[in-house]
């Protein structure tokens, strides 16, 4: 087939590994422009832009394309027999979700219609879900609400984070979506409309999403909440007026006592956290704002005598 791919991020590289392995034809790889990063705040090219360029492949990098007449008319002098995107970070507009003939195929890392939006790996982590998995769906104007194509499960375990599922689901979608492609173009796939009754929302993460409330939340719901924002925007909370960042925590099992949530127990140089409905946590690593990453029990080292009654938050 005809291609034009649509991806920036690592997470989509996989997908157009797989198509290109298959034997489909790519003439023009779209990705999001070169951004830059860190400190020197030096340019840096996407993943995908990275791999298409590895491969051979054309790449064009508009900045918008909603009403971009030059990109309109490359893509519709390709005239693709489909459009396959994952992850690009862009609203694809209603004139390219018309141009081909077997539409704009979407790679979405939910069983939808739970966890449309541009975070469900995040999230599906963080709401404590046991399982995930990979959504082939045609895309429509609506926000992930197209018809689904294909789906396929894959297990959360109860210590992985987002950062973990990530390059597992990006794997595992791969084939998916060479699998749709064949279907589609056999006629072997009917696309099936989604049950928008039962759709939940995974929002861009926000600072914040990182803050643990301990006075709202049970233990379990934050140790959820910190491996769904990893790698950005963690756990945090304050102490002494200060940024900290929790790095590693666990659950609490059996009952250590009764206190304020944020409140800290010391116990045998562990660092435990009183939370909602009377659960605790145990922090294991964390680094207060300006210093380096360290254990929770040299942390409490350092606030010997002089605080006997520790706070967050």
């Amino acid at each position: 087939m005809e291609l034009v791919f649509c991806g920036t991020p690592r997470f989509a590289v996989p997908t157009l590994e797989a198509l290109i392995a298959a034997g489909h034809k790519v003439p023009l790889v779209v990705t999001q422009p070169d951004r830059p990063v860190g400190r020197t705040q030096e340019l840096h090219a996407p993943p995908v832009k990275q791999t298409a360029q590895a491969a051979g492949l054309q790449v064009t990098q508009p900045e918008k394309i909603r009403n971009n007449a030059e990109f309109r008319v490359q893509l519709e002098a390709i005239a693709p027999d489909a459009i396959v995107v994952v992850a690009y970070g862009r609203i694809i507009p209603p004139w390219m979700l018309a141009l081909p003939r077997l539409g704009c195929i979407n790679l979405h890392g939910s069983l939808l219609p739970k966890y449309r939006g541009a975070a469900p790996i995040q999230w599906a982590v963080a709401m404590g879900e046991t399982v995930t998995g990979n959504t082939t769906m045609l895309l429509e104007e609506g926000l992930d609400t197209g018809p689904i194509l294909l789906q396929q499960t894959l297990p959360i375990a109860p210590e992985q984070t987002a950062a973990d599922l990530f390059g597992e689901l990006a794997v595992q979608g791969a084939p998916l979506v060479v699998e749709t492609l064949a279907g589609l173009d056999a006629g072997s796939i009917v696309p099936q409309v989604q049950d928008h009754t039962k759709a939940t929302l995974a929002p861009i993460l926000e600072r914040e999403d990182g803050r643990m409330d301990f006075a709202a939340r049970s233990a379990v719901e934050l140790v959820n909440r910190w491996r769904g924002f990893q790698p950005w925007p963690g756990a945090f909370t304050s102490f002494d007026g200060k940024k900290l960042i929790v790095h590693h925590m666990v659950v609490v099992d059996g009952q250590p006592g009764t206190s304020d949530p944020g409140m800290v127990s010391v116990k045998d140089k562990r660092m435990l956290v009183a939370c909602a409905q009377n659960t605790w946590l145990e922090l294991l690593e964390v680094q207060l704002e300006g210093k380096k990453r360290i254990a929770a029990a040299e942390f409490l080292r350092g606030q010997q005598p002089a605080h006997t009654h520790l706070r967050l938050g």
